[in-house]
């Protein structure tokens, strides 16, 4: 069984905005492999279902981005899952706009999220799906910066980088992380040569 946990903050004032291209690719997962996201536990609203003949299941924490560790622990605790079955999707200034990253474990750098779940994990050894969503201006709040919108333009580059992250995700589950990090890091790599 795979955990996919799609990392954002709850509610309507938060939808688009940039550190929520985690819930974004959930809910896309749940629409291409048949998933209804209707049920509520570990702090946390997730759908079960199949991708690739395994077990799914994908969360939505609703703890907001800076606890997001205690609902991801709720769920660690009950399946008592190997990390490595655990996909983080999260968004990250540190990468180029509208390219992922994929990895097996590491440190959180400046992600509150990512730092959350290590801290309640006590472990970061759980793949992780990074997308990127830019850099912010210089003298811009990072709060202000994350919790904005996309423009227009970025949009689609967004929407590509979401269906890649599934993609990625689908990869891992079907194959392995390393078949995803061959097929997807790359990619960002040849867009900047």
């Amino acid at each position: 069984m795979f955990v996919v946990i799609g990392l954002g903050n709850p509610g309507k004032e938060y939808t688009n905005t940039r550190h929520n291209v985690g819930f974004d690719t959930i809910d896309l997962l749940a629409s291409r492999n048949n998933i209804k996201i209707n049920k509520i536990k570990f702090k946390s609203v997730y759908g079960e279902g199949y991708i690739g003949g395994e077990k799914i299941i994908l969360l939505k924490p609703q703890t907001y981005m800076n606890n997001s560790g205690m609902a991801v622990l709720d769920l660690y605790n009950f399946y008592k899952l190997p990390m490595e079955n655990m996909i983080v999707i999260v968004d990250d200034i540190d990468i180029e706009f509208g390219t992922i990253r994929v990895k097996k474990k590491g440190s959180a750098g400046t992600h509150n999220g990512l730092k959350s779940i290590i801290y309640h994990l006590k472990g970061d050894d759980f793949p992780r799906v990074k997308i990127g969503i830019g850099k912010k201006k210089e003298g811009q709040d990072l709060a202000d910066f994350v919790l904005s919108k996309f423009s227009k333009y970025e949009r689609m580059d967004i929407e590509t980088a979401v269906q890649d992250a599934a993609l990625a995700v689908e990869t891992i589950i079907r194959y392995d992380i390393n078949k995803a990090m061959n097929d997807f890091n790359s990619k960002g790599d040849r867009a900047q040569e």
